[in-house]
Parts: C-alpha cells; sequence; structure tokens
C-alpha cells in the first residue's frame, strides 16, 4: 500500500484484537457474562441496514453480544421511547446504540436525550457531549474518537497544528474541532457560511473533511504536505467516492484516509471499545 495512505482497516483490527483479548480474559471462565450492546433500527432504511449488520458482525468477531430491536417504518413515538427506557433499564444491556436517521416523524433530537448516559456508545447525549466540552472522561462519538486515534497512531503531530475542519455536525464537525482543540492544535471549522473556504482550507495541516458532499475538496483546497481525512462517503455510479477527491489530492498530501477504508472502520471499532468500557463500568470491572 502506498506509504501516504492511512490503513483504517489494519488500525481497526489492532484494536479490535486488543478488545477481542480483553473480553476473553474477562469472560472465558464463563463466570461473567459477555458485554452487550443494543442496536434499535426503524424503519427500512438500506444504508442504516447495512451499517446495523456491520455493527452485529464487528460484535460477534471480537465476543461481545449483540441484540437488535426493529421497528416498522410507521412506528410511533410512544414505541420508540418505550424500547428505549426498557434497555436503560436492563442490566444486562451496556450499550444502546439508536441508528440514524429515523424517520421524518420522528426527531432524533427527542429520543436521543432519553438514552441513559451510561448507556450512550454513540456519544451523542447532552451530557456526554457536555463532558467532551468539560474535556472529562465519558463516551466520545465513535467517528471523531477514531480520526484522533488515527491521527496519534501515524504520528501526525497535533499540538501546535493547524486544523481545518470542514462541517459542524453534532456527530463529526463539532466534537472532532473539540477533540483536535483539546489535544492543542489550533482549529478552524468551515461551514456553509463561511467566506473563502478553499483559502481557509489551504492553511491546514491537519484537514478533516465531514462535509457530506461528494468529491468537494480538491488539490485547490490542500496545502502541500496536509494530513487529509475524509469522513465521507457517498455512492455513485463509478462506485464509493469521499468528499474529497483522492487522485487530485493525493500527490500534495502528507497523509490521506482512502474511501473506502479509512474512517468507516475505526467508527465501528471505536463503538465496540466504548460499548466494553461501559461494560466494565456497568459491572464495575477495573
Amino acid at each position: 500500500m502506498n506509504e501516504k495512505i492511512i490503513d483504517g482497516k489494519a488500525h481497526a483490527l489492532r484494536v479490535k484484537e486488543k478488545i477481542k483479548a480483553e473480553i476473553q480474559a474477562t469472560c472465558g471462565s464463563g463466570q461473567v457474562r459477555q458485554p452487550c450492546l443494543a442496536v434499535i433500527l426503524v424503519g427500512n432504511d438500506p444504508a442504516s441496514g447495512v451499517y446495523v449488520r456491520n455493527k452485529e458482525l464487528a460484535c460477534h468477531s471480537i465476543g461481545m453480544k449483540s441484540e437488535s430491536f426493529r421497528l416498522d417504518e410507521r412506528a410511533t413515538a410512544a414505541e420508540l421511547e418505550d424500547i428505549i427506557h426498557k434497555l436503560n433499564e436492563d442490566k444486562n444491556i451496556d450499550g444502546i446504540l439508536l441508528q440514524l436517521p429515523l424517520p421524518r416523524h420522528l426527531d432524533s433530537f427527542h429520543f436521543i436525550p432519553m438514552i441513559d448516559p451510561k448507556k450512550d456508545v454513540d456519544g451523542l447525549t447532552p451530557s456526554s457531549q457536555g463532558l467532551i466540552n468539560w474535556n472529562k472522561p465519558g463516551h466520545r462519538p465513535c467517528t471523531p474518537a477514531g480520526i484522533i486515534y488515527l491521527l496519534k497512531e501515524e504520528n501526525i503531530p497535533l499540538v501546535g497544528a493547524n486544523a481545518v475542519v470542514i462541517g459542524r455536525s453534532v456527530l463529526v464537525g463539532w466534537s472532532v474541532a473539540t477533540l483536535l482543540q483539546q489535544q492543542g492544535a489550533t482549529v478552524t471549522v468551515i461551514h456553509s457560511k463561511s467566506k473563502n473556504p478553499e483559502k481557509i482550507s489551504r492553511t491546514a495541516d491537519i484537514l478533516v473533511v465531514a462535509a457530506g458532499k461528494p468529491l468537494l475538496v480538491n488539490n485547490e483546497w490542500v496545502k502541500e504536505k496536509a494530513t487529509i481525512i475524509d469522513v465521507g462517503i457517498h455512492k455513485t455510479e463509478k462506485g464509493l467516492v469521499g468528499d474529497v477527491d483522492f487522485k487530485s489530492v493525493i500527490e500534495l498530501a502528507h497523509k490521506i484516509t482512502p474511501v473506502p477504508g479509512g474512517v468507516g472502520p475505526m467508527t465501528i471499532t471505536m463503538l465496540m471499545n466504548n460499548t466494553f468500557d461501559a461494560y466494565k463500568m456497568n459491572l464495575g470491572i477495573e
């Protein structure tokens, strides 16, 4: 593999093997139950269905249980609330993941705060988000946590670096900007109202692109020797592409994540890591 390419699959595999060994050491005797992740899926969105299956397979591959709770596209708010409350009270459930997006008639901002913060392995509840901003221990959103992990493992200098984040979603943009600041980077966030985004982007030593727009960033947005983290993934006639025009920028980049095989594998792996942390907290295991 090109030495510029950050192999998310390889990094994710190493983390999963570590978690798998820890689970085996904890549960191998059969005296302690396995960690358990509950996934709630509402509706029949094909992409969400794939994501849920991938998460289930990832759980099983490391010795973690996964329980799925599926609701019809026309499910009511009361039905979804009932499932969340039951899972909050179930002592055998360590993590709760509400698969997004929800059908249009269900507001995710109504349901996410209902999840017990101790079981919020997606790191999206107001409590979890507040702990990020306060730089206190808690569950970090999986994609931002995976990004920081990749940067550290690839020995990318963070202290004093100029970091630019394109996108300001709660799920990725704001959280990764905060985590980068906490690592000592100087961070600028580009959004839809930003003036001269290409010019700002070219100041980045580290460029995180989470805009949700295929092939938005080309070589005119990137300075030489920048590290580029591409969070986007889009299905096109030519196959899967990211928010970054990979072929256009790879010659300029110091390091770059591919799509697929970059950030995606780390997102699921960080979900496993958060669930195992929640499990240890639940059972009082150090």
